[in-house]
């Protein structure tokens, strides 16, 4: 009995070669052999001269995360490229060379040898559902069956870089005052442990009762040195847990985006950051032809709130039942009267794509608006929280000293 053939694995080849202008050029590709990886450089017109494995890295070195900006870049880069007539399997091969990141690089390779090999765009870029989403993929594939792919790059890339900058305003409004509490935690917590005890000392040579103010923060210094050890692995486990269960639980995902909704301040920005993305999503589904329906479910995924996605779904399942989209919209109960308006008149002037693409820059300005007047607030409001925390512990500790003091 025969044994059962193995299926040889893919590796990553190193190539060297000269295309049909005898242009010496270079790169990677994936393959089983270095005879397939020979033949399939033919089929592209290149005449290997030299083709090897790649070396696996030292210790197993993982590569760099691919981020959505580097999705962003690719896709205006390309775009830029198709405006100016540069054949598609080109295109890749310019944008690839120019990247940075090698984890992206290699994707665009891979991508580019689908696509030399007659395989579809959109279908290449499936292949990668962590990078590339179905709402890109959908829409590339439109482009594709209309004859308008370096417009419809141009719309996607346009909608990824307003996608992330609104993102990174977000980031900047949650990051900053939590950074700089955490600093000012740890500071705290290294006086109290280092410092305080040192003070402490000096003081029960005294041999006088010391202010309330002071024994208050010695004892929570005496607790700190006692259990500080455990607090930190408390914190550390907590965070931990936090972030697996936001990652693992959905209940625990939505809840804390329901939650996001209601904070003072916050809450307020976190609204208009999905009213944005559920407007400029819409937009670039609609412009690019794709039907209604299909579009709110696009839209759906995208607006990265549990309360918004629930929305959008019951606009879409309106729709499909025959409503109109404004009615529908209403019917949520979601959406502020300016979104409501703006979809009315679009839906009457036929320009729906049009309207919607103002209302989010409108939101969009407003996010940046927000978060702005925010940092502005905060700053100094951290500083006195800075001031309190830092300049209470050193009062605590020269009372008795001022008291004493005085007594001389």
């Amino acid at each position: 009995m025969a044994a059962p053939a193995q299926t040889s694995k893919e590796a990553t080849f190193i190539w060297q070669g000269q295309d049909a202008r005898g242009k010496t050029s270079k790169g990677e590709v994936k393959g089983t052999s270095a005879a397939m990886v020979k033949a399939q450089l033919r089929k592209q017109g290149i005449k290997p001269t030299k083709v090897k494995k790649k070396a696996k890295a030292l210790f197993g070195a993982s590569k760099p995360p691919i981020k959505p900006m580097d999705i962003a870049i690719f896709t205006r880069q390309l775009a830029t490229m198709m405006k100016a007539g540069i054949p598609l399997v080109q295109s890749f091969e310019i944008v690839g060379e120019g990247l940075e990141n090698p984890s992206m690089k290699e994707i665009v390779f891979a991508i580019r040898d689908d696509v030399s090999a007659g395989n579809h765009f959109a279908d290449a870029i499936r292949k990668f559902p962590r990078q590339f989403d179905e709402l890109f993929c959908n829409l590339v594939e439109s482009g594709e069956q209309s004859g308008a792919l370096e417009t419809m790059l141009d719309r996607l890339a346009m909608y990824k870089e307003k996608s992330e900058a609104l993102k990174s305003k977000i980031k900047k409004a949650m990051n900053y005052p939590i950074t700089v509490l955490a600093v000012a935690g740890i500071v705290t917590a290294i006086l109290l442990i280092k410092v305080v005890p040192q003070f402490a000392e000096t003081f029960s040579s005294f041999g006088a009762e010391l202010p309330i103010f002071t024994q208050y923060v010695m004892r929570i210094s005496d607790f700190m040195i006692a259990w500080w050890l455990y607090i930190l692995a408390g914190v550390v486990a907590g965070g931990f847990v936090f972030k697996e269960a936001k990652v693992r639980s959905k209940g625990f995902q939505e809840a804390l985006e329901r939650l996001s909704l209601k904070l003072p301040v916050f809450g307020d920005i976190v609204e208009k950051s999905c009213l944005a993305r559920f407007t400029r999503t819409l937009s670039t589904t609609f412009a690019a032809g794709v039907p209604l329906v299909d579009a709110l479910t696009s839209v759906s995924g995208a607006t990265g709130n549990i309360i918004f996605k629930n929305a959008s779904l019951q606009i879409r399942d309106d729709v499909t039942s025959g409503q109109q989209l404004t009615a529908s919209i209403k019917a949520t109960g979601v959406f502020p009267i300016m979104v409501l308006q703006m979809v009315s008149i679009g839906e009457e002037s036929g320009a729906l794509d049009a309207m919607l693409d103002k209302c989010a820059t409108f939101y969009e300005a407003e996010v940046d608006n927000a978060v702005d007047g925010l940092t502005s607030m905060m700053e100094p409001l951290i500083m006195a929280v800075l001031g309190i925390l830092v300049g209470g512990l050193m009062i605590a500790m020269y009372m008795p000293i001022f008291q004493i003091g005085a007594v001389v």
